[in-house]
């Protein structure tokens, strides 16, 4: 996965106050409750000394992603009295945290992006005619691509068109034409194709065969769905459910390879930070849900971490701050160009401390290449 989207992130000087907050909206009183998470927010970070306009683009950003309904959160970064980077979360951290430091945590928001599947979803539906006296049948088509799961909030390009139904051996060909064009444009990884059975068995077989090879049949989907989430999201979690994207599962596979021929060289926090360090690292693993309790050292630029002061002394760096293993990682990891892979609770490599790094080349304190 790709984290050019964190890149204006860090694009702005620190010190930074980060948010992370529960702005769902399937309760009684949403605004009322996201009025409490200003308060506390505001609070929490001008009690860690958060200068007041900081405090205050955050703040005031809370709580305005109302167009997106149901279960969600977002976080919120801001630096310098402006905002940094605002992102919706799929999914709400399980408490509240506000954090006023030198480096931004973004690793939950980076880890939230993936698995980063790039898919088009169809749905062929009877349309609603009541109230169309005289209407004949028609069948709606609705079109979306995304990429899983941050379109649960954040949908991507979607299309919607009705076809009389006894024209619908003629009319498919727009449709499977238009579906071409999207899952093109947006590299779809998987088809996902729903609704009313005769109707998509028709669309399934005027697909041409590189559409036809990546389509999967998702039972449900009666509908469109709520505006501001995804087509057929719940369809989407089924279907997704413990995958890889394909450049992601090539990548891992290509680690546990070399790891089976050279070792664990580039695995560990210690080899991890070493390979970053050094800007060799393509991509950062990490199995998801490791709790980063490690502390590493860190200086102005990415590329300064080490696991002690001393180290990165040793490197010409004076300026150096103890901090969270994770908020270092991920921004070497963008600083430097590398990918992040985060790899399913049952899916290998089983990474030592969690993490590890797929090279991009060997130097004398390396025994392997990408």
């Amino acid at each position: 996965m790709k984290l050019s989207f964190l890149e204006p992130l860090y694009a702005r000087p620190g010190p930074y106050a980060c948010a992370y907050v529960d702005t769902s909206r399937d309760i009684e009183d949403p605004e009322t409750a996201n009025d409490l998470r200003r308060r506390h927010v505001r609070d929490d970070l001008t009690a860690q000394g958060a200068d007041t306009a900081t405090v205050a683009a955050v703040a005031a950003v809370i709580g305005t992603d109302r167009t997106v309904p149901g279960r969600h959160g977002q976080a919120i970064f801001a630096a310098q009295g402006r905002l940094a980077l605002v992102e919706e979360l799929p999914d709400p951290p399980v408490r509240d945290l506000a954090e006023f430091t030198s480096l931004p945590d973004a690793m939950p928001l980076a880890v939230q992006h993936a698995p980063d599947i790039p898919y088009a979803a169809v749905v062929v539906h009877r349309a609603d005619l009541r109230g169309e006296t005289g209407a004949q049948e028609e069948l709606q088509v609705d079109l979306e691509t995304g990429r899983w799961p941050i379109s649960r909030v954040t949908p991507g390009t979607h299309s919607c068109r009705r076809i009389p139904a006894a024209d619908w051996q003629r009319g498919v060909a727009q449709v499977v034409g238009e579906l071409e064009e999207l899952a093109d444009r947006g590299g779809a990884e998987v088809i996902v194709v729903c609704g009313e059975v005769w109707a998509r068995g028709v669309l399934l077989h005027r697909l041409p065969r590189r559409l036809s090879e990546r389509a999967i049949v998702a039972e449900g989907g009666a509908g469109e769905g709520d505006g501001g989430r995804a087509l057929l999201e719940e369809e989407l979690e089924e279907v997704f459910r413990g995958r890889m994207a394909v450049r992601d599962r090539a990548q891992a596979e290509t680690f546990m390879a070399h790891r089976a021929r050279y070792g664990s060289a580039a695995e560990g926090m210690g080899a991890t930070v070493a390979a970053l360090q050094r800007g060799q690292a393509r991509s950062l693993l990490v199995n998801e849900h490791t709790e980063f309790d490690a502390r590493v050292w860190t200086g102005p630029a990415p590329m300064h971490i080490a696991l002690s002061p001393v180290d990165l002394r040793s490197f010409g760096v004076n300026a150096v701050e103890e901090q969270p293993a994770d908020a270092a990682l991920i921004r070497a990891a963008v600083g430097t160009g590398a990918e992040l892979v985060v790899v399913p609770p049952h899916e290998e490599p089983r990474l030592a401390d969690g993490v590890g790094v797929l090279l991009r080349y060997s130097d004398t304190a390396t025994t392997w290449v990408s």
